[in-house]
């Protein structure tokens, strides 16, 4: 896997064992970013009198043509491991009985070991649900191009595939692997010859206005803002590196755009292009809130990964609960639909 850049850098890329570490850390450490998502600025408007009954309130909605029951994504979590397919098939269990989007993590790792392929492979119990298939984009200046896209695509069967952009944790990883010049070009020509549509997804820094507006020229179906106040992937690189000093980065654990400030910038830079809104999405109310701030969908990974270490049932259970709370925070504001919701006259800032 050669190009003008040369070979990805073994050292600062991801191995199975990481990937083990990062499943472990993540249950036992704080992992989340000291800066907050930016949500909390926001209220949504009660509406005493909402002149719809609470059996008509609709969260259904479609997701690249398909219909989903809430516009939910389980979001990229992991992959590459023993631990991981069992993570991902409880998972996608939960994702075909409840009817919503579900993500792999990065498969780099399946690319590049055969052996490893399995852990991402869950159609056979989600036949119905999006799937949506996962790779770097920065690999593709490390050799990567429309063939190992198509071969990510393949191995599960997805609908489409994520590019993730991620170049603070690039960064904290040091070393190699951090030529993102060109990439723009590169991710148009994958969207271009591509045979399922590209979503592009930060990792939990916030995308840009000045980005989507390039993505979308470059022909991205789907943008995810994924922005701070949830999961730092930098702080997780500091513990898998066994460094836990403040004076040795861990300012960069809060690096980036708040969520709810990427979606509505980026949702004004780009006004007719599905968003994704993830990065710290915990409970209902963010995703209500999230949504009449003007995202389509609403990404969550972290909270599931206990559930998913249990069984398919506890994370249906979990995703249940959250949705429950959207349909009764839809209600109380008036809203009975989420075409309706995104409208945005249900939300006000604070102050």
């Amino acid at each position: 896997m050669k190009n003008q850049s040369g070979l990805i850098n073994q050292q600062t890329k991801s191995s199975s064992k990481d990937k083990k570490e990062h499943i472990r850390i993540c249950l036992e450490k704080n992992m989340e970013s000291f800066q907050t998502t930016g949500f909390e600025n926001f209220y949504l408007i009660n509406n005493p009198l909402p002149e719809i009954d609470f059996e008509d309130v609709d969260t259904s909605c479609s997701f690249l043509g398909k219909s989903i029951s809430a516009p939910y994504i389980i979001s990229p979590m992991t992959g590459g491991c023993d631990l991981s397919g069992n993570i991902n098939r409880n998972l996608a269990i939960a994702a075909q009985e409840l009817g919503v989007v579900m993500s792999v993590g990065s498969q780099r790792l399946g690319i590049e070991d055969p052996s490893l392929i399995s852990s991402f492979q869950v159609r056979e119990v989600a036949p119905d649900v999006p799937l949506l298939a996962n790779l770097g984009a920065v690999y593709l200046n490390y050799g990567y191009g429309l063939e190992e896209c198509e071969q990510a695509v393949d191995m599960i069967e997805a609908d489409a595939l994520i590019l993730y952009l991620n170049p603070m944790q690039k960064v904290s990883q040091g070393g190699g692997n951090l030529n993102f010049k060109g990439l723009a070009e590169k991710i148009g020509y994958i969207c271009k010859h591509l045979s399922v549509p590209v979503i592009v997804k930060e990792v939990g820094s916030g995308l840009s206005a000045d980005v989507a507006v390039l993505l979308k020229e470059a022909g991205v179906s789907v943008l995810d803002v994924a922005g701070v106040g949830g999961t730092s992937w930098t702080k997780i690189t500091r513990f898998l590196k066994s460094d836990y000093s403040k004076e040795n980065n861990a300012h960069f654990d809060g690096w980036g755009i708040p969520t709810a400030d990427s979606l509505i910038s980026v949702g004004e830079a780009v006004k007719d292009i599905p968003l994704i809104a993830s990065g710290g999405i915990r409970s209902g109310m963010h995703m209500v809130k999230a949504m009449a701030l003007g995202a389509s969908y609403v990404g969550m990974a972290l909270p599931l990964l206990a559930p998913a270490m249990e069984s398919g049932e506890a994370v249906t259970k979990k995703i249940k609960g959250l949705i429950k709370e959207l349909k009764a925070a839809m209600f109380c504001c008036g809203a009975i639909n989420t075409d309706q919701l995104r409208k945005g006259q249900y939300i006000r800032k604070l102050g």
